[in-house]
Protein backbone atom coordinates (compact mmCIF):
# COMPACT_ATOMS: atom_id res chain seq x y z
CA UNK A 1 0.00 0.00 0.00
CA UNK A 2 0.94 3.57 -0.90
CA UNK A 3 2.00 5.57 1.91
CA UNK A 4 0.81 9.21 1.94
CA UNK A 5 4.14 10.61 2.08
CA UNK A 6 7.99 9.65 2.69
CA UNK A 7 10.69 11.03 5.73
CA UNK A 8 14.11 9.22 5.40
CA UNK A 9 16.92 10.33 7.51
CA UNK A 10 20.24 10.86 5.58
CA UNK A 11 24.00 10.48 7.14
CA UNK A 12 26.04 13.63 6.87
CA UNK A 13 24.44 14.17 3.36
CA UNK A 14 25.16 17.38 1.49
CA UNK A 15 21.89 18.98 0.97
CA UNK A 16 23.25 20.05 -3.18
CA UNK A 17 23.20 16.38 -3.65
CA UNK A 18 20.09 15.85 -2.25
CA UNK A 19 18.87 18.46 -4.45
CA UNK A 20 20.65 17.00 -7.73
CA UNK A 21 18.64 13.55 -6.98
CA UNK A 22 15.44 14.94 -6.23
CA UNK A 23 15.64 17.03 -9.44
CA UNK A 24 16.71 14.09 -11.28
CA UNK A 25 13.95 11.54 -9.68
CA UNK A 26 11.46 14.15 -9.14
CA UNK A 27 11.74 16.94 -11.51
CA UNK A 28 13.42 20.37 -10.91
CA UNK A 29 13.80 21.88 -7.71
CA UNK A 30 12.71 25.43 -6.88
CA UNK A 31 15.06 27.13 -4.65
CA UNK A 32 15.30 25.99 -1.08
CA UNK A 33 13.24 28.66 1.26
CA UNK A 34 14.84 28.56 4.90
CA UNK A 35 11.81 28.93 7.55
CA UNK A 36 13.48 29.17 11.04
CA UNK A 37 15.59 25.65 10.93
CA UNK A 38 13.37 24.33 7.88
CA UNK A 39 14.36 24.21 4.43
CA UNK A 40 11.30 23.83 2.20
CA UNK A 41 11.01 23.28 -1.98
CA UNK A 42 8.90 21.56 -4.47
CA UNK A 43 10.80 19.24 -6.55
CA UNK A 44 8.54 18.43 -9.56
CA UNK A 45 5.08 19.18 -8.18
CA UNK A 46 5.95 17.34 -4.73
CA UNK A 47 6.51 19.74 -1.70
CA UNK A 48 9.76 19.01 -0.11
CA UNK A 49 10.83 19.80 3.82
CA UNK A 50 14.53 19.32 4.74
CA UNK A 51 15.41 19.70 7.87
CA UNK A 52 19.42 20.12 9.05
CA UNK A 53 20.57 17.64 11.76
CA UNK A 54 17.20 16.88 13.03
CA UNK A 55 19.15 13.96 15.11
CA UNK A 56 22.56 14.62 15.73
CA UNK A 57 23.85 14.00 12.44
CA UNK A 58 21.14 12.78 10.69
CA UNK A 59 18.95 15.28 8.40
CA UNK A 60 15.41 14.41 7.95
CA UNK A 61 14.13 14.66 4.04
CA UNK A 62 9.99 14.71 4.10
CA UNK A 63 8.17 14.08 0.83
CA UNK A 64 4.69 15.64 1.30
CA UNK A 65 2.95 13.56 -1.63
CA UNK A 66 2.47 9.90 -2.70
CA UNK A 67 3.11 11.33 -5.96
CA UNK A 68 6.37 9.94 -6.18
CA UNK A 69 8.13 7.01 -7.51
CA UNK A 70 8.65 5.12 -4.28
CA UNK A 71 5.87 3.08 -2.62
CA UNK A 72 7.09 3.97 0.82
CA UNK A 73 9.49 5.05 2.87
CA UNK A 74 11.78 1.98 2.55
CA UNK A 75 11.79 2.14 -1.18
CA UNK A 76 12.83 5.85 -1.04
CA UNK A 77 15.35 4.97 1.24
CA UNK A 78 17.17 2.84 -1.14
CA UNK A 79 16.97 4.89 -3.90
CA UNK A 80 18.92 7.72 -1.99
CA UNK A 81 21.37 5.67 -0.56
CA UNK A 82 21.67 4.45 -4.40
CA UNK A 83 22.24 8.21 -5.54
CA UNK A 84 24.33 9.70 -2.25
CA UNK A 85 26.34 6.80 -1.00
CA UNK A 86 25.26 7.76 2.40
CA UNK A 87 23.96 5.58 5.77
CA UNK A 88 19.79 6.36 5.34
CA UNK A 89 17.36 5.73 7.76
CA UNK A 90 13.46 5.03 7.51
CA UNK A 91 11.14 3.73 9.75
CA UNK A 92 9.65 -0.14 8.37
CA UNK A 93 5.99 1.25 7.30
CA UNK A 94 4.04 3.84 7.99
CA UNK A 95 3.92 4.34 11.89
CA UNK A 96 0.75 5.57 13.66
CA UNK A 97 0.55 6.60 17.37
CA UNK A 98 -1.90 4.27 18.24
CA UNK A 99 0.74 1.35 17.54
CA UNK A 100 2.44 2.53 20.93
CA UNK A 101 6.12 3.61 21.55
CA UNK A 102 8.13 0.73 21.07
CA UNK A 103 7.01 0.48 17.50
CA UNK A 104 8.57 4.00 16.86
CA UNK A 105 11.82 3.18 18.08
CA UNK A 106 11.74 0.34 15.05
CA UNK A 107 13.95 1.27 11.97
CA UNK A 108 16.01 0.53 8.41
CA UNK A 109 18.99 1.10 7.76
CA UNK A 110 20.36 1.06 4.48
CA UNK A 111 23.93 1.09 3.77
CA UNK A 112 27.03 -0.20 2.16
CA UNK A 113 26.09 -3.26 4.26
CA UNK A 114 22.76 -3.90 2.49
CA UNK A 115 19.53 -3.77 5.02
CA UNK A 116 18.95 -4.26 9.02
CA UNK A 117 15.95 -3.67 10.74
CA UNK A 118 17.19 -2.18 14.43
CA UNK A 119 16.38 -0.23 17.39
CA UNK A 120 17.00 3.68 16.84
CA UNK A 121 16.12 5.44 20.07
CA UNK A 122 15.94 9.21 19.18
CA UNK A 123 14.93 11.20 22.17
Amino acid sequence: MRQPDIEIYLKDADQEAVTAWLTAALGSCSPWQQKGQTYKCLAGDVPVTWLPKAVGKWHSLYLESDATPWEDDLGCARAAFAALGVEVRCAPGGWQEAQGEEDADRWIKVNAHGEEEFVWRTE
